[in-house]
C-alpha cells in the first residue's frame, strides 16, 4: 500500500473526508488535505538505496474545534508507524471560516 493510499484510510477511519492537494468537492464543516512534500532514498550500502523516504503535510480545516481531531489523528499516525515531525496551528482564515492545523509527517520503508 503506497503511503498516499495508508494516509487516506487513516484519515477517513478519523471520521474526516480527504483529499490529496486540494479539495475539490463542496467543503463540510472539518476536512483534510494531504499535501505529498518529498520521496528520498536514504541509508545507501552495495550503490543501492537501503530505504525509502517519503514525506507529507495533512492539512486539518474545521469550523468548530480542531483539537480533539487533531489530537485523534496524530495518535493514529503514530500507531501507524508514521514518524510525525511537527504540528502546528496555522491559523484562522476569516475569509472561510476555518481553523488551519498542520501536521507534517515521514515513513520509512525498506527497500528491496
Amino acid at each position: 500500500m503506497s503511503m498516499l493510499e495508508e494516509l487516506n484510510t487513516i484519515v477517513e477511519s478519523a471520521g474526516l473526508p480527504v483529499e490529496t492537494g486540494v479539495f475539490s468537492k463542496a467543503a463540510p464543516d472539518a476536512y483534510v488535505v494531504i499535501t505529498p512534500i518529498s520521496e528520498h532514498f536514504g541509508l545507501f550500502s552495495d550503490d543501492g538505496p537501503g530505504m525509502s523516504i517519503e514525506e507529507a503535510r495533512l492539512s486539518l480545516f474545521s469550523q468548530k474545534n480542531y483539537i480533539q481531531k487533531k489530537d485523534l489523528l496524530a495518535r493514529m499516525l503514530l500507531t501507524a508507524g508514521f514518524t510525525v515531525s511537527e504540528r502546528r496551528y496555522i491559523g484562522y482564515e476569516a475569509d472561510t471560516g476555518y481553523h488551519h492545523y498542520s501536521i507534517d509527517l515521514a515513513k520509512e520503508r525498506e527497500e528491496t
